[in-house]
């Protein structure tokens, strides 16, 4: 896995990172996007956490969305964007553990995700930190791409 960039932080999110927040999702999807409504209730909800990776002086590098359900012991992660010009660079893999970890304080003992079947970088990202596929999803997406669902156990 690629060193992460010298620099990068990976923290919670704040209101201040909003409209770095939606830049990065209208760059990094072309559909199934989070609106600014939706980021702003994530960034203020107990359900959610969004993680950002920053350089230096303060570029948003990625994002990373999860959820959690209450008396549920699994996290979700919904979302995870890098910047283009960062990819490769392991930003991604960084806000992975950070969702790892994230999801450990919380006291989950798994976490699940679903993945394009055509994301071979993802796919690769996600099983090289020790996620397994455990099922798929057909016409999962809004244009009617087939899903990958993927889970990592935290114990």
């Amino acid at each position: 896995m690629p060193p992460v960039p010298a620099g990068t932080r990976v923290r919670r999110a704040a209101s201040s990172d909003l409209d770095e927040l939606v830049a990065l999702e209208q760059r990094s999807f072309s559909s199934d996007r989070l609106s600014r409504a939706q980021y702003r209730r994530h960034l203020d909800s107990d359900s959610a956490v969004v993680l950002v990776a920053t350089g230096h002086p303060r570029p948003l590098l990625g994002s990373a969305v999860l959820f959690f359900r209450k008396r549920s012991s699994v996290g979700r992660l919904y979302s995870l964007a890098t910047r283009p010009e960062a990819r490769g660079q392991g930003v991604g893999a960084a806000l992975l553990e950070a969702a790892v970890n994230a999801c450990r304080h919380r006291g989950c003992h798994a976490l699940r995700l679903e993945v394009r079947t055509d994301n071979a970088a993802a796919i690769g990202l996600y099983e090289r930190a020790g996620f397994r596929h455990i099922g798929c999803y057909e016409r999962y997406y809004q244009d009617g791409a087939d899903a990958w669902r993927y889970e990592k156990s935290l114990d």
